[in-house]
């Protein structure tokens, strides 16, 4: 480890602090002005920064300026007087980690460089993970016979059929068995029969010649046809249509289709990896998946495990997706305490890897400082009820907090907001901001608009609580019409209104 390096030009707060640290076992160098550590830092760094931040020559300020400059994950701590506060703000919007208060207490301060001493060395940590990441991450036994798996069928064309709980990363091990394969040159073309109407669902497997049903203006080159010589991903098989199981087990069969409205046969060089959820056993018994179509498809089965039964991989996949996250908002990395991974690595996560992905989508956006601790986590999550509610609720009452969990829905993450403590009159804008931010990242659409109606809802419905549901009162106190407040707490299904 570094020393920990203290520059300040009063001689007496050097020797104070030296002594300190030492008597904690940790090594420091120390320098009497700005100047002299930035030559140090020509040819050596250290593991914590602490200096003043009024010094002769160049300031404190001015050290974490250029220090920042070329060191951006270094913590500094500046030292300044308490009637010196605005150059305290200064050094925090400088990027300083924190700032001790003269005359401080010793052991406060130690305390304090220890916690800058930890988050060096989580920053160090980090960036000696690889800077290519593999394509699907896991230690733990169970990922290894899958990637055991994986290796086995790499120079072969045989159909593989994978099975697993929802979010355990099914297209991605199909992916791989496609990248190393040997027809990882040509096409994986991936389909999710479930999200498909089932009227649709045959012209997107086989195409269709022009003019086979209304609105087919021209011919269309179906998913078998785009996967020529490659890989055909069938996600959700366990849900295809029972008359289209029929069409899929002939191509399996011969090798060959027809498009929809065609008459001449089609050749299929494809190779088929599908993936299900479902019991499709089950669902053969029940008469639901054809018998013979299941055979065809479970030549090799892929069984990938659940989060359960991977838990040793929670901190690795934790680290990648939070890493993977700053990325994509342009952010510095969160990272998690010990407690708060230990935590989470005991959680049973019913949505699987996804979940997790979008817990640190989360975690990226709400968190409030770069270490996480178990009190930041949503507080679902602490309060020991894992998984999402199906009814989200919103950011409204001026009530926020730490219970916002991460629903997976069709536009991404959408931000569950769950009441908890009021909002700072002057915070609320903030929070605002990353709610918007956090759907918009996500992809969600028409963000306005539901952003706008629970601004609205969460206004009336207080309103109408301070006027004990009289609507002309609250209207009158929102600065709106009787006919406004009526209209919207009907559009808004607002309760506890009541006619004067």
């Amino acid at each position: 480890m570094k020393p920990i390096w203290i520059v300040d030009d009063d001689a007496s707060i050097r020797w104070v602090l030296e002594k300190a640290l030492a008597r904690e076992s940790l090594e420091t160098r120390s320098f009497a002005n700005a100047r002299e550590a930035l030559t140090a830092f020509e040819t050596d760094t250290p593991q914590v920064l602490v200096s003043d931040i009024r010094m002769p020559g160049e300031s404190g300020i001015d050290l974490l300026q250029a220090v920042k400059a070329r060191h951006p994950g270094l913590p500094v701590i500046i030292i300044t007087a308490f009637s010196d506060l605005d150059s305290a703000v200064s050094s925090f919007q400088g990027g300083a980690f924190d700032y001790l208060a003269k005359p401080f207490d010793i052991d406060k301060a130690v305390a304090l460089i220890r916690r800058a001493l930890e988050e060096s060395l989580r920053e160090a940590s980090v960036e000696a993970l690889p800077a290519e990441t593999p394509e699907i991450l896991g230690h733990a036994p169970a990922m290894q016979e899958v990637f055991r798996a994986i290796g086995r069928l790499s120079q072969s064309n045989v159909t593989v059929l994978i099975t697993g709980e929802s979010g355990t990363g099914k297209e991605l091990v199909a992916r791989a068995l496609h990248k190393h394969s040997p027809r990882a040159q040509q096409p994986f073309i991936a389909l999710n029969t479930a999200a498909i109407p089932k009227d649709l669902l045959e012209s997107e497997l086989f195409g269709h010649e022009r003019g086979a049903f209304t609105g087919a203006q021209a011919m269309r080159r179906g998913r078998f046809e785009q996967a020529e010589d490659g890989t055909l991903f069938l996600d959700e098989i366990g849900d295809m249509p029972f008359d289209l199981q029929t069409r899929l087990l002939r191509v399996l069969s011969d090798g060959h289709f027809y498009r929809v409205g065609g008459h001449q046969p089609v050749k299929a060089n494809v190779r088929v990896i599908a993936a299900t959820h479902q019991n499709l056993e089950q669902r053969v018994r029940d008469g639901l998946f054809r018998e013979d179509l299941y055979h065809r498809l479970n030549v090799i089965r892929l069984r990938l495990p659940s989060l359960r039964e991977r838990s040793d991989d929670i901190p690795i996949l934790t680290r990648h997706f939070l890493v993977q996250s700053a990325h994509q908002l342009g952010v510095e990395p969160k990272r998690m305490s010990e407690q708060a991974m230990r935590f989470l690595s005991g959680l049973e996560l019913p949505g699987n890897v996804r979940q997790l992905e979008n817990l640190c989508n989360w975690i990226t956006v709400m968190a409030p400082g770069q270490t996480v601790e178990i009190k930041d986590l949503p507080r679902d999550l602490t309060q020991g009820q894992a998984g999402t509610s199906a009814n989200p609720v919103p950011l409204s009452d001026g009530m926020v907090g730490a219970g916002a969990l991460p629903v997976a829905g069709a536009g991404g993450i959408v931000m569950q907001v769950a009441a908890q403590a009021p909002a700072s009159p002057d915070g609320w804008i903030d929070l605002l901001e990353l709610q918007a931010a956090g759907m918009l990242s996500a992809g969600q659409m028409d963000v306005m608009d539901i952003l706008g109606r629970q601004f609205e809802s969460a206004l009336i419905r207080t309103a109408l609580k301070h006027t004990h549901g009289r609507k002309n009162d609250a209207a009158m106190r929102l600065g709106i019409g009787r006919n406004t407040i009526t209209r919207k707490i009907v559009e808004l299904g607002i309760d506890g209104a009541r006619e004067e």
